[in-house]
């Protein structure tokens, strides 16, 4: 099913764990250490370099462009990894996010309590995917390299739900 983030996002509760689709819209890029700093900047006050509210996060360190490509391989990197920061992230107003691998309990709760989505992105077609990217540009944290947040404008980009906003997971009961 095609899909805009826009609609995505009107009718984030009809989407079910499994369902298919191909997304277009902006999202942001940001592992780990972006989303470190970002909880910071939230804990201390301080204003964000990205908006959270109805924001889209796909856990992603992109590799440098071929001279004759938008962007390098961006593939998903692990989920759990941002997991101490996503309950602060969705509480914040993080609608969507995408990566590859199971959750931990607290983020499935947070997940459900804030109505959000986790989608799933296809480990290692990394290079496959870039070909649904149709920009590519720096936003914020140029130090981290690939790891900074990167707003990158997607156009058919496929994902399964993982998690939806009802309590069901594709990942079966899921346990700290």
């Amino acid at each position: 099913m095609k899909i805009t983030i826009e609609q995505l996002l009107q009718n984030i509760k009809d989407f079910k764990a499994g369902t298919k689709i191909e997304l277009t819209g902006t999202i942001y890029t940001a592992r780990d250490q972006a989303h470190k700093r970002l909880v910071e900047l939230l804990s201390s006050g301080k204003q964000l370099p990205i908006q959270l509210k109805d924001a889209c996060i796909y856990y992603c360190g992109p590799c440098p462009n071929a001279p004759d490509k938008i962007i390098g391989s961006c593939g998903p990197t692990t989920s759990s990894r941002m997991d101490v920061y996503t309950p602060k992230m969705l509480d914040n107003g993080v609608k969507i996010l995408i990566g590859k691998g199971k959750r931990s309990k607290e983020v499935f709760d947070s997940i459900q309590k804030n109505k959000s989505i986790y989608l799933l992105a296809t480990g290692g077609v990394g290079a496959l995917i870039a070909e649904k990217v149709k920009s590519f540009k720096l936003i914020a944290f140029e130090d981290l390299g690939p790891e900074a947040i990167y707003e990158i404008k997607i156009e058919n980009f496929p994902l399964i739900v993982g998690i939806d906003c009802n309590g069901n997971s594709l990942f079966g009961r899921i346990e700290d």
